[in-house]
């Protein structure tokens, strides 16, 4: 901390807003906060300054939407996670600053031209979300439950190495929910649920790493507090959004956020 400027640390405040609300409105708005977190300090170890931030936003995300979570999802998910997280752990064992960036950049703009592509060729066809109710989720035929596994496979895989290399694991997971049909309570609860399980999961890790110390926990101690308002403000705003722009805001964000991280 004693080699942060004030606009820095302010910049890092305004970081940790961010946090609040993409955790209760829009979740892919959290990879501006992860870019900013990897302009300001180095990108390794942004990661783990950030996660006990994002934590402090999970436990609020759950907090407001924990009835909402479709768990069948989430339990198909955890296995592939957990084979990413570990393959994640592997490579920030070995990978610089530049390698942390381009990859989770990289991989961010992808999904996203997949997922548009996706969505595109799906314009004319009827939703297959259900309502927005609690406990509700995607709808499938026996024919299509393995395509699911598959999907959740990847998707699981690709957001465990990203969530652990770098935080960026909400823009896959936002991908995979929208395309799954997810209408916007229960895409933000079960994200509430997933991410509080795999960021707790992740701090022996980074811990392991040596990206969370007394140094990092101390500047988490700063900014946790402007969680709160961005969490607050995110919870006012969600029920403004109607469905179309809350999936158009994750995607906008997401590429948004793997620009800022591919070319800085």
């Amino acid at each position: 901390m004693d080699t942060l400027t004030l606009w820095q640390l302010a910049v890092l405040a305004a970081a940790s807003v961010l946090v609040g609300f993409s955790k209760t409105a829009v979740s892919g708005a959290n990879t501006v906060s992860l870019a900013i977190f990897a302009a300001v300090l180095p990108a390794r170890e942004s990661t783990g300054v950030l996660l006990p931030i994002l934590i402090a936003g999970d436990v609020l995300a759950v907090l407001v939407y924990r009835r909402h979570a479709h768990w069948p999802t989430l339990l198909r998910l955890f296995p592939a996670v957990a084979v990413g997280v570990v393959a994640g752990t592997a490579f920030l064992a070995v990978a610089g600053d530049d390698a942390v960036r381009s990859s989770i950049g990289a991989i961010l703009l992808f999904m996203s031209g997949v997922t548009i592509a996706r969505r595109r060729r799906a314009s004319a066809a009827p939703a297959t979300g259900t309502e927005e109710t609690a406990q509700d989720g995607p709808q499938e035929t026996s024919r299509g439950r393995g395509a699911a596994r598959l999907k959740a496979g990847s998707y699981g895989a690709l957001g465990g190495f990203t969530t652990m290399v770098a935080n960026a694991g909400g823009p896959v997971m936002s991908l995979y929910l929208l395309s799954a049909g997810f209408r916007k309570l229960g895409f933000l609860g079960t994200s509430a649920w997933f991410f509080l399980i795999v960021n707790v999961s992740k701090v022996p890790f980074s811990v392991g790493l040596g990206l969370i110390d007394a140094r990092s926990l101390l500047l988490d101690a700063c900014l946790v507090l402007f969680v709160l308002p961005g969490a607050w403000l995110g919870r006012r705003c969600v029920d403004r959004i109607n469905q179309k722009l809350f999936e158009r805001l994750v995607l906008a964000a997401t590429v948004l956020g793997g620009l800022q991280l591919l070319l800085r």
